[in-house]
């Protein structure tokens, strides 16, 4: 089959591998018919983490079930499922609870697992033909019959429209609320799509590139152009010096501030000083436990300079972590099913698999109008 396979930093390519084929009675094998490039994917192509060399990437996937384990029993040849990013058993004790996401056995010594990723075990990823899916009846999501019709909204259900919902609840965002969205990529474009499905009464995004700002306020967000690194007081001055009542982080440990450099810990003590005082920040931007590759010494330990006093003074609370896609994936298919939602409208691409060493250099320079890539295998 044809995979695109990760060589070394900024180094892509797509090539011939063996098949992935089932290995256990539990896993189903998809034909993939949509799979994106995330913003996580950027950190491993630049060589930000352990990434080994020879793995495939890709963990937003969808497609077609061709073949089934024995004991699989619920999913059919034939469906159109989607895949969660992170992959779980179904049956330890985080999975019960609804935190998969931090499945205790699906990557042994590590709570958490997903495909195509470093340091989330052996999975291969789904930017290629075929996937295989461990514990299929836990992990997939049956779509209904419109699949295909609105397969490009789907497949955000693999990641980032969870991954952006999960922000705002994290946040502990209540209708009527305004919120902060620090960054607007495709997390924060889908956090800003969830707070106004939850009932937000504003949402400023705050971003740096235009083009994205201007994706922000067709969605009905409030566009706060941070180049000048005035933000923090153009939303004090719209919410009369409160701040808003709840902020999500969805840029993480690669914040930039408006000179390029890299500050790790700008987001996070922006969002202190824009969410009110009591008020909740949810955290769902990739921060690493190390980046040897960071220029800031405190995080290449994973380590920020953040501003805790102030957050403590003002009673804030935050919550941190990796989207439980299996808590908020099927709820959010019904939106798209209804025609509620349709977080296709940030797609800026769709690339054939042979197109995705461009997609992801594209991507990877944040160039004007390469806001969300979809790899098409199939063509």
């Amino acid at each position: 089959m044809k995979a695109l396979v990760y060589n070394g930093p900024c180094d892509v390519q797509v090539k011939e591998v063996p098949d992935a084929k089932i290995e256990k009675s539990t896993d189903v094998l998809v034909r993939i018919t949509t799979t994106n490039i995330c913003g996580s994917d950027l950190h491993m192509y630049e060589g930000r983490t352990s990434m080994e060399s020879g793995r495939i990437l890709g963990h937003e996937n969808m497609g077609e079930v061709i073949e089934v384990g024995k004991a699989v029993d619920r999913v059919k040849v034939g469906d159109m499922v989607c895949l969660p990013f992170n992959i779980g058993c179904g049956f330890c004790e985080n999975c019960e609870c609804g935190l998969s996401g931090f499945c205790l056995t699906a990557n042994p010594g590590t709570a958490g697992a997903a495909y195509g990723f470093a340091g989330m075990g052996p999975y291969s990823g789904g930017q290629a033909e075929l996937l295989r899916v461990p514990y299929a009846d836990y992990n997939c999501l049956v779509l209904p019959d419109d699949a295909q019709e609105k397969e490009n909204d789907y497949v955000m259900l693999s990641d980032i429209f969870p991954t952006g919902y999960h922000a705002t609840e994290l946040a502990g965002m209540r209708p009527g609320d305004s919120v902060v969205v620090y960054g607007a990529g495709p997390v924060g474009l889908m956090a800003t799509m969830s707070a106004y499905l939850k009932g937000a009464s504003r949402v400023f995004v705050v971003d740096t590139h235009k083009d994205r700002l201007k994706l922000a306020e067709k969605m009905g967000g409030i566009a706060i152009d941070d180049t000048e690194q005035g933000g923090v007081q153009q939303i004090l001055d719209l919410t009369d010096g409160k701040g808003a009542d709840c902020g999500c982080e969805c840029v993480g440990y690669q914040c930039c501030d408006k000179h390029g450099k890299e500050v790790p810990n700008l987001t996070m003590n922006n969002l202190v000083q824009t969410v009110k005082a009591t008020g909740g920040i949810g955290v769902v931007g990739v921060f690493l436990p190390q980046d040897p590759g960071a220029k800031d010494e405190l995080a290449k330990e994973g380590k920020l300079a953040f501003d805790f006093g102030q957050l403590w003074l003002k009673g804030q609370r935050i919550a941190t972590g990796q989207a439980n896609v299996k808590a908020y994936n099927r709820h959010l298919s019904k939106l798209i099913q209804a025609g509620r939602a349709k977080p296709s409208a940030i797609i800026s691409h769709e690339l054939a698999l042979d197109e995705a060493p461009k997609g992801y250099e594209k991507f990877d320079k944040r160039a004007a109008g390469w806001t969300k890539v979809v790899l098409k295998p199939g063509r």
